[in-house]
């Protein structure tokens, strides 16, 4: 009897343990994101074309069974790889050298070799390969035909590689390079409890200031201390800085606003995000504070998508910079204000203050004098990251409630709001498709399908009516929230209580963003906009009505009608808390509650002011 229950104990752990290998847990230990490699950083001479390279990268957790990740997202052909091997390399990048006996070959879908299209990439099949904590991992390459010019890579890679002629293992006398090219990500099977934090970040977070071949990068730091820790053994680290990033645009590489679903929620086994941006936003702008509220803004969208799929979101507060060329009292200003909103939200899961740990205390708009790099007064030397590395409380990634609020209160004024799709009813506007984005307003919006710039449309089709009301004699601003990517697909044909005999032109923007549509003085009263169809692939996904001369900002307020009923200052403040919504539908200063009816039959009430 004791025999055979320890055989069917035994049968239930060998159960157990296949279904543990069976689940595939795959955690990112190493990623970099890409993009278009600068001319001045593309591989050096003899190039990659039917030569060998070899590249260094240091893993973050551990594991024995591995799968590589290939990029050629940026690249305008395609990258023909002929081999792959893995294996322990001996230094952190400073020489190609490798242990021998722990190589081994990659195959893809069970073939040695694979071309990427232009745009592409590739994921190799797992392969036992026993990688420990912090190990370096040499990754060599050998290519078929493949361009020089047109690169997918990562320049900052602070780690040398290695380029020489021909189909080779044999790395002496290699050309050296201190850049990534094609490589994305190295995961591994892990345990259920791994998972990843992906840093979202510029070239404090890439490590500009950090010592070659060290690994000595902030995010370095952060991983050796999760790893010492046993609570936080299991937490790989995904740095995802892109040195001159910004997160608005006009930055080097694709702008964090584009990339985020990539290199954030894209990465496998990610459980924690840090969000630590924004400088070169700052540097670059003629208005810091209006800068900072679009960032808070593109923080925000990726917050709700983060916590839509429960991962933690984790702010980190801007670093001083003065004595930079970026820095002046307006974009000071800015930098307040995102550390102001990183410091106070309740949409963060936790707050990282880089800030406060690095600040001058004697000149809190600057760094402390002995964390500079080259004296810029913006990067930070291999001291500085030490600190930064050292200020994160461990505890932000042992947390098990919930995910934080999804939004908090929107205070632009008063306004009403109304859902593109909304307008889109039998042939109204039917000739504009109905599109899904996570990133529109209630996950849809409009695109405009037909040209139709000679004459504004006269059908039903082509058309989209809003109506709303105007409280007072006053001027009125239309706002879109539009996505326009280019300069032929952003005008639309405007009209008020009437023909459309205008249009709205100059809407381009890369990302979700208000335009105006349309301003005039309206009497108080109904009113009805049209907006037709005139350049196609112009996207719509909200309206805004306002007499507030700014556009609004994010995804805007609700949409949800409501009834209103005024009430004292005295009863309000003591039946009802201040929810920071506006309505347009009252007169200014005076406290409301606005009951809000949704269609499953739930009732809402909140005490409003109209500014």
């Amino acid at each position: 009897m004791k025999q055979r229950l320890r055989l069917t104990l035994l049968f239930a752990l060998l159960i157990s343990a296949g279904n543990m290998v069976a689940s595939n847990h795959w955690v990112g230990t190493w990623g970099t994101a890409p993009q278009l490699v600068e001319p001045n950083n593309n591989p050096p001479s003899p190039g990659l074309a039917n030569n060998s390279l070899r590249q260094i990268v240091q893993v973050s957790i551990g594991g024995d069974t591995v799968r590589l990740k290939l990029t050629n997202e940026f690249s305008t052909g395609a990258t023909e790889i002929k081999a792959v091997e893995l294996a322990l390399a001996k230094t952190a990048g400073s020489s190609s050298d490798i242990d021998e006996a722990s190589t081994v070959s990659l195959t893809f879908d069970g073939k040695p070799s694979v071309t990427m299209a232009a745009g592409g990439k590739a994921i190799s099949d797992a392969v036992k390969f026993p990688v420990g904590e912090r190990q370096n991992v040499a990754i060599t390459i050998h290519y078929g035909q493949a361009s020089s010019t047109s690169v997918s890579g990562h320049p900052g890679s602070r780690t040398t590689s290695y380029l020489k002629a021909g189909n080779t293992t044999n790395f002496s006398s290699a050309v050296r390079t201190d850049h990534w090219y094609n490589i994305l990500a190295l995961e591994v099977e892990a345990p259920e409890e791994a998972g990843a934090v992906a840093i979202l970040g510029n070239s404090i977070t890439d490590g500009r200031g950090s010592t070659t071949n060290e690994q000595n990068r902030w995010a370095d730091v952060l991983s050796r201390r999760l790893l010492a820790n046993e609570a936080t053994r299991q937490v790989g680290v995904l740095n995802m800085g892109i040195g001159g990033n910004c997160v608005l645009g006009g930055g080097l590489g694709p702008a964090a606003v584009n990339r985020y679903q990539r290199d954030l929620l894209g990465q496998e086994g990610v459980k924690w995000i840090i969000l630590f941006e924004a400088v070169n936003d700052l540097g670059y702008t003629g208005n810091g504070v209006q800068t900072a509220k679009r960032i808070i803004d593109v923080y925000k969208q990726i917050i709700r998508e983060a916590h839509q799929r429960g991962i933690y979101v984790f702010g980190g507060t801007v670093t001083p910079f003065k004595g930079s060329s970026y820095y002046s009292a307006d974009h000071e200003k800015g930098r307040s204000t995102i550390n102001q909103w990183i410091r106070t939200t309740k949409m963060l899961d936790g707050i990282i203050d880089f800030d406060e740990a690095v600040r001058n205390p004697q000149d809190p708009e600057a760094m402390r004098r002995e964390f500079l790099f080259e004296n810029d007064w913006l990067h930070l030397n291999a001291k500085g990251y030490e600190t930064m590395g050292g200020c994160i409380d461990l505890n932000l990634f042992t947390m098990a409630g919930p995910v934080a609020a999804d939004d908090e209160a929107d205070d632009y004024g008063a306004a009403i709001w109304i859902e593109a799709e909304s307008l889109r009813s039998g042939d109204m506007g039917a000739a504009f498709a109905l599109k899904d984005d996570a990133a529109a307003s209630g996950g849809k919006y409009l695109l405009t399908a037909n040209n139709i710039t000679a004459a504004a449309p006269t059908d039903k089709r082509n058309t989209l009516t809003a109506t709303f009301k105007a409280d007072t004699d006053d001027t009125y601003y239309v706002y879109g929230r539009v996505l326009c990517p280019t300069w032929d697909d952003d005008s639309y044909w405007i009209g008020m209580d009437g023909p459309m005999n205008g249009f709205a032109n100059g809407l381009q923007t890369a990302s979700w963003d208000w335009k105006q549509l349309y301003s005039g003085y309206l009497k108080a009263g109904d009113h009805q906009l049209s907006i037709g169809g005139r350049e196609d692939g112009a996207c719509l996904d909200k309206l805004c009505f306002t007499t507030n001369p700014e556009p609004p900002m994010g995804m805007g307020g609700s949409s949800v009608v409501s009834a209103v009923t005024r009430l004292t200052s005295a009863a309000a403040t003591t039946l009802f808390s201040l929810s920071g919504q506006r309505l347009s539908a009252v007169p200014h200063c005076m406290p409301y509650i606005a009951v809000s009816h949704a269609a499953d039959g739930t009732v809402t009430a909140r005490k409003i002011y109209a500014k």
